[in-house]
């Protein structure tokens, strides 16, 4: 398994001195938070993420998640590494100081959370979907209920689910299933069955919150009809402590090809005893509260295996000797070269980091606006919020996507050996394949993007992020990398501006084109802009290799954008001229 190690320069470097942090935080009132308590935060979780989290990995792999009476145990030494994460406060960097949380900003939290990723996939994502919860829970759920479940949801006391899948219910969650009867208390019985179920059961905390989408006796048909409860797995006594089990059993743990140290569960909910969260009949909009930070995390899940793949491959690639590089002999005490020096080998590496580095620098400006989103003022929320709705879908699916593509990538700088478990890499690659597909597949992702944030929305929230991006290239100091900047963002405006007059079979039909189209030029914004800050730093190795790095993306990766734009052009009509029948021949 390849020893991952957080990549704190590239932190550091990005937050202090190309998103100018300092005055980030000035400008938003928090004058307490700087780079410095940033670095510091940031160093403490490399060790955290190197110390605890990593050395659990293939082992947890090997392991995997046990159900025994209707319990969870999940592998050797993860509950022990959850609670001394929650002892050290990582589980309450986010959450409001209301109800003990620490309050940090979502600048100084994200880099931790991509080395969770990177180092523990699998532990990971229970105490991501928990800060979903406290997300939701915080948002939308009344006082009595944040009083009683929300500083200890905060603490990592107890964890948190989202259950929103039936077996017959995905991504169309009108047809689900499950209901809630009121009672005369205002509690009400949840019954139903739910699907993929996150940490639904396991043996770290002492009570599971789960969120749970159900119907209304009277509710109206379809997605109009659907609320949201609050079902703990222990009902609470009178101090407001773990007491009485609820109705809520787990039927299965899912066997998977990935994140096998990650319970994922069957849950079972039999006249269960829940709470409403928001109002009746509005049980979706407070659930996408929840499932829209969970896509930005899953995105950063796909970042984070890339990068311990990228680490894996890149140290292998040093290390391995194989012929000589046909450029001329590198190694001359040796026989052969290190196949770091191979042209194929380097161009897999490069396109590796080149993709890791763009989507790190989308995942911190994102980030950016997540803080001004909280803390700036009224406009300024406004405007955060069009850009976050817009990127929401591209950080999701682009990053999945591209992690899938790295660590198979990583698999074949190994060659055979990358093959094989022992080493580690193809573990990172079966265990990012989810991500593409939980909290809304790619493809919907897509089409949330062309559809909902651009053809529905008329184009202000493409004009909200163009205005984002716009900022970056006008505060760029080399006046040619400027104009290609310029050139590649106006591009994709006016690009993205033809296609809010498609009809919506057409737009259907471009969406995972257009989406990466998209993804691809805007990073190509950013590399532009990433390098004309570096060109500035003290730090002679992140000065040349960040302007080396963006000529590579510019060459190899950037061209990407035109064959897509010529795909989604390209219309419908052969996507959907082929009848059913036809796809076969028999």
């Amino acid at each position: 398994m390849p020893l991952y190690h957080a990549p704190t320069a590239d932190f550091q470097f990005l937050l202090k001195d190309w998103l100018g942090l300092d005055a980030h935080y000035q400008k938003l009132g928090i004058g307490d938070f700087d780079s410095e308590l940033a670095s510091e935060i940031i160093a403490q979780g490399a060790k955290f993420a190197l110390d605890v989290v990593a050395p659990l990995n293939r082992e947890g792999d090997e392991e995997g998640c046990h159900l025994e009476n209707g319990s969870v145990t999940t592998p050797k030494g993860f509950a022990d590494a959850y609670q001394e994460y929650v002892a050290n406060g990582w589980n309450a960097m986010l959450g409001s100081a209301d109800y003990d949380g620490q309050d940090l900003p979502y600048t100084m939290a994200v880099p931790v959370h991509e080395m969770l990723n990177a180092a523990n996939l699998s532990w990971r994502l229970t105490t991501m979907l928990t800060e979903s919860a406290v997300l939701a829970v915080t948002k939308h759920a009344s006082d009595d209920l944040k009083n009683k479940y929300l500083a200890k949801l905060i603490s990592g006391e107890w964890t948190g689910t989202m259950n929103l899948t039936e077996p017959h219910a995905g991504t169309d969650l009108s047809l689900l299933n499950t209901k809630a009867e009121p009672q005369d208390d205002g509690s009400y019985k949840i019954t139903g069955n739910k699907i993929f179920i996150t940490a639904g059961d396991q043996d770290w905390s002492s009570n599971i919150v789960h969120l749970v989408l159900a119907r209304l006796p009277d509710a109206p048909k379809g997605v109009k009809g659907i609320s949201l409860f609050l079902v703990p797995k222990f009902l609470l006594d009178d101090n407001n402590e773990p007491g009485e089990a609820n109705q809520v059993s787990v039927g299965s743990i899912e066997h998977k090809m990935g994140i096998k140290a990650s319970p994922t569960c069957v849950m079972n909910f039999d006249d269960a005893i829940g709470w409403l969260v928001g109002e009746e009949n509005k049980g979706l909009a407070c659930m996408f509260t929840m499932m829209n930070d969970a896509r930005f995390q899953v995105g950063l899940q796909g970042l984070g295996a890339a990068e311990a793949s990228y680490q894996g491959a890149l140290t292998y690639a040093r290390e391995r000797v194989q012929s000589r590089a046909p450029q001329g002999v590198q190694n001359p005490d040796g026989k052969a070269d290190p196949i770091v020096f191979q042209p194929d080998v380097a161009r897999m590496l490069l396109t590796q980091k080149s993709q890791i580095e763009g989507a790190r620098a989308l995942s911190l400006f994102y980030a950016k606006f997540m803080d001004i989103e909280k803390l700036g003022t009224e406009e300024e929320k406004v405007h955060a919020d069009k850009v976050l709705q817009f990127l929401t879908p591209i950080c999701k699916a682009y990053m999945t996507d591209m992690g899938l593509e790295t660590t198979s990538l990583g698999v074949q700088v190994f060659g055979g050996h990358g093959f094989i478990r022992e080493w580690g890499m193809e573990q990172l690659m079966r265990d990012v394949r989810i991500a593409m597909l939980y909290e809304g597949t790619n493809g919907i992702q897509a089409l949330d993007l062309i559809g909902r944030k651009l053809t529905r929305d008329g184009g202000d929230m493409l004009n909200a992020t163009y205005q984002a991006f716009n900022e970056l290239v006008e505060a760029m100091t080399d006046n040619d990398n400027k104009a290609l900047a310029q050139g590649l963002l106006d591009d994709w405006r006016a690009s993205s501006a033809d296609c809010l007059g498609m009809d919506a079979t057409t737009a259907a039909s471009a969406a995972c084109d257009y989406l990466a189209y998209t993804a691809y030029s805007l990073i190509g914004v950013l590399w532009f802009s990433m390098a004309d800050t570096a060109a500035q730093s003290d730090n002679t190795v992140i000065a040349t290799a960040k302007q080396k790095t963006r000529d590579f993306y510019i060459d190899r990766i950037l061209p990407r954008r035109d064959a897509h734009k010529v795909a989604y052009s390209a219309g419908a009509e052969s996507t959907l001229a082929i009848a059913a029948s036809e796809f076969d021949y028999l």
